[in-house]
């Protein structure tokens, strides 16, 4: 295993790790690279994360994403930062991030909409949250797709 990312894929895919013990493990590789390499600090935002530090994660999640990610990463990492920052109070500007992300329109943005959803919900606006997710359900389901987009739509209207 040469490759960079390759062992960091190894570090995640090793359950016998603590979450301490890859913290640690994420924080080795990414010293292989650049301090503002932004692949390797949103690696180590992830680690932290995953470990519980979510306000040591959100810094790590907003330079990675400053420094330029790829577009993949880039919406894991608004993904991810927005929904840390529901995890700690800070529904606003999660509720901001996750609804550009939703309405950009890209690979992830079924997954926006999801953690957009559950925003809504700590938000206290459940109307809202079932809108969204039977509005971006509706497209997947095999029948009743122009029925459910229609109920959903009527949700957010008559709330």
């Amino acid at each position: 295993m040469d490759d960079w990312q390759d062992r960091v894929d190894a570090v995640w895919d090793d359950d016998t790790l603590s979450d301490d013990d890859r913290v640690r493990a994420i924080d080795a590789l990414a010293l292989e690279r650049t301090a503002e390499d932004p692949v390797a600090l949103f690696e180590r935002a992830g680690a932290r994360d995953s470990a519980g530090a979510e306000m040591a994660a959100v810094s790590f999640y907003r330079r990675a994403l400053a420094a330029g990610l790829d577009e993949s990463r880039r919406e894991q990492a608004t993904i991810h930062l927005a929904s840390t920052l529901r995890n700690l109070g800070r529904i606003d500007e999660s509720l901001r991030m996750l609804k550009e992300e939703r309405e950009r329109g890209g690979a992830l943005s079924d997954e926006a909409a999801a953690f957009y959803a559950l925003a809504l919900v700590s938000a206290g606006d459940s109307v809202g949250a079932a809108s969204i997710a039977l509005e971006t359900l509706a497209p997947h389901l095999s029948q009743y797709r122009r029925s459910v987009t229609a109920y959903a739509r009527e949700l957010r209207t008559t709330r």
